[in-house]
């Protein structure tokens, strides 16, 4: 949707309207829409934007981040923990540059976003003027709908429609381009109108009912029907009606990661997470069941693994908003496209009561399996160094799975996914679809400005925090109160465990030095420890979520752990390895 075309927006009044300047329009279109934060950095192209910021001090709230990639992390989290469009300011040339892959994230994960980047004046586009860069050729494959303004009178609508393609449908990045002519002219301004349709534009497939019948024809004959359910539960704002489908008619489910939290943990349909590091039972039995009924994910090869060994033997339910998703990667029996907030009430009003005991016992008993072979000794470990599974889990006893787990990428994110509770949606925030190392300090600091009513708490690795600490100057500014956890392994783990695997124990520039990450802190203003020893691990915790601020806790786990289960390349997902 990169040629979407404005209207003609310079249509004749009969009145003329207030005269202000492009900027301002930036300003009241961002009050209208319900905008409270925004994440930006200043530069020249976008001057004239933060000149009119500086008289809406009171009504907006900027956050100065310390480099752009952290502004749309930032605005990532806010997005993921609060449900709210997540707002950047960037300016132009190596500024809108510096958003790229955050955008990339954002739209892989579907996370609401819109960026304003400021432009040179339209008189010197194409030019390679200072700062120049085409940033709307540049984010067309990142974003779900960019435009470059060069004339003030746009602005309003452009950023309408910005919120509004942003927001719904399936969600993801936007990008308006405004030169810096446009920011400073001055207009004749009639208000701002939200925008509430585009013709080109269908945001939500009409749900064609024989289809949903047909979903339901096929569920209540299954003998070992499962659910597989993403993100897509939780952008629809569609938990309780996700858990009304799987209670009334008994239905297994297990969730990719960016489905966590959709449904509480400890919810007794619920068997774990699926995918390369998911749970033992969700995996094997996807290659069991005979009805398979996906819920607002994507098959990610992630959760896949060999598409000709995948699900073969199963009639594949697939609802989406999205129809390019579906037969892209599994061939669906019956697409249900539409909004799963109306096709799941749907469906489960044609479904029968059912009861599959044997069925669901089936994967109690290989969850047995796992946790003797993999999950006792991770959480409850015999040797004297600390695993990064019981580190989770004496912050779960802490928090009672109430707290926003953010996390990075890499072996931590893993544990983090697998053994962290939820109680409630919208409590997990991973980078799932790009996988960007860097991405968990600054979406932890957008994340507790989206909830800051709720604990925080930022899962990081030594490699990953090293890409964006500069962001602890963001929270020593503004006072964001995340609570910074450290699982130190002294290596790019992840790298590491398939060099080890895959490649001999070949371990080729994995292993990576740290600076004194407390003292670091403190540079910035943050407290902070460090332990090593499992006797101080409870207490170490216990200070970080209690002090009233941000904290930096590094805790030194095992240098050569591994995270499993674990499907290995090219391997069906019954083949997941326990060890």
């Amino acid at each position: 949707m990169n040629t979407l075309e404005l209207k003609d927006s310079k249509e004749q009044k009969d009145q003329p309207g207030e005269q202000i300047s492009g900027s301002k329009a930036v300003m009241e279109a961002l009050l209208a829409e319900g905008v409270s934060t925004v994440f930006g950095y200043p530069g020249g192209a976008i001057m004239p934007i933060y000149d009119a910021l500086y008289d809406y001090k009171d009504q907006l709230k900027h956050i100065l981040v310390r480099h752009e990639q952290g502004a749309i992390h930032a605005a990532q989290g806010f997005a993921r923990s609060s449900g709210k469009t997540g707002v950047v300011f960037a300016t132009s040339g190596p500024g809108a540059t510096n958003l790229v892959t955050g955008l990339a994230d954002a739209m892989i994960d579907s996370n609401p976003i819109v960026c304003i980047t400021g432009q040179v004046f339209a008189s010197l586009l194409g030019t390679d003027a200072f700062q120049e860069t085409d940033v709307v050729n540049i984010t067309s494959p990142v974003t779900k709908w960019n435009y470059q303004v060069t004339d003030a009178e746009e602005i309003p609508e452009a950023i309408a429609k910005a919120f509004y393609i942003a927001s719904t449908g399936r969600p993801g990045p936007v990008l308006i381009d405004i030169t810096k002519n446009a920011q400073l002219q001055l207009f004749d301004y009639f208000g701002y109108k939200k925008c509430e349709h585009i013709r080109s534009y269908r945001p939500a497939p009409d749900v064609r009912k024989e289809y949903v019948e047909k979903a339901a024809e096929l569920i209540n004959a299954a003998k070992k029907p499962f659910v597989i359910f993403g993100q897509g539960v939780i952008l629809g704002r569609a938990e309780k009606e996700f858990r009304d489908f799987i209670e009334k008619a008994n239905l297994p489910a297990a969730a990719t990661a960016m489905g966590l939290s959709a449904l509480p943990s400890d919810h007794e349909l619920f068997t774990g997470m699926l995918g390369m590091h998911g749970n033992y039972a969700p995996n094997v039995l996807t290659n069991e069941c005979d009805v398979l009924v996906a819920v607002g994910m994507r098959f990610d090869d992630r959760v896949t693994g060999r598409l000709d060994k995948y699900a073969k033997q199963a009639k594949i339910i697939h609802l989406d908003i999205d129809p390019a998703e579906i037969d892209k990667n599994v061939k669906t029996t019956v697409p249900v496209w539409g909004d799963c907030k109306k096709t799941l009430p749907m469906l489960t009003g044609m479904l029968n009561k059912a009861d599959h005991k044997d069925w669901l016992k089936k994967f109690r008993d290989l969850e047995k399996d796992e946790v003797k072979e993999v999950i006792q000794d991770e959480l409850n470990p015999k040797g004297d160094i600390m695993t990064m599974g019981e580190v989770v889990k004496v912050l779960n006893e802490l928090t009672g799975g109430d707290a926003v787990v953010v996390t990075d990428v890499g072996q931590h994110q893993m544990v983090a996914c697998r053994y962290a509770k939820f109680n409630h949606s919208k409590s997990l925030v991973t980078s799932g679809g790009l996988g960007t190392m860097g991405f968990g300090l600054p979406a932890a600091i957008g994340a507790w400005y989206g909830t800051p009513d709720k604990t925080v708490v930022a899962i990081i690795g030594d490699g990953g925090f090293q890409m964006t600490l500069q962001e602890l100057g963001t929270i020593m500014q503004f006072g964001a109160k995340v609570k910074i956890l450290i699982l130190n392994n002294e290596f790019l783990g992840m790298v590491r465990q398939w060099q080890q695997l895959f490649h001999d124990r070949r371990y080729s520039f994995v292993d990576i030095t740290s600076p004194d990450f407390v003292t670091l802190a403190k540079a910035y203003g943050i407290d902070g420890n460090k332990i090593s020893e499992r006797k101080d691990l409870k207490n170490a915790l216990k200070t970080m979520l209690d002090h009233d601020g941000a904290y930096l806790l590094e805790v030194m786990v095992g240098k050569e752990n591994n995270v499993f289960p674990m499907v290995t390349q090219g391997s069906s997902v019954s083949e997941i390895r326990l060890k």
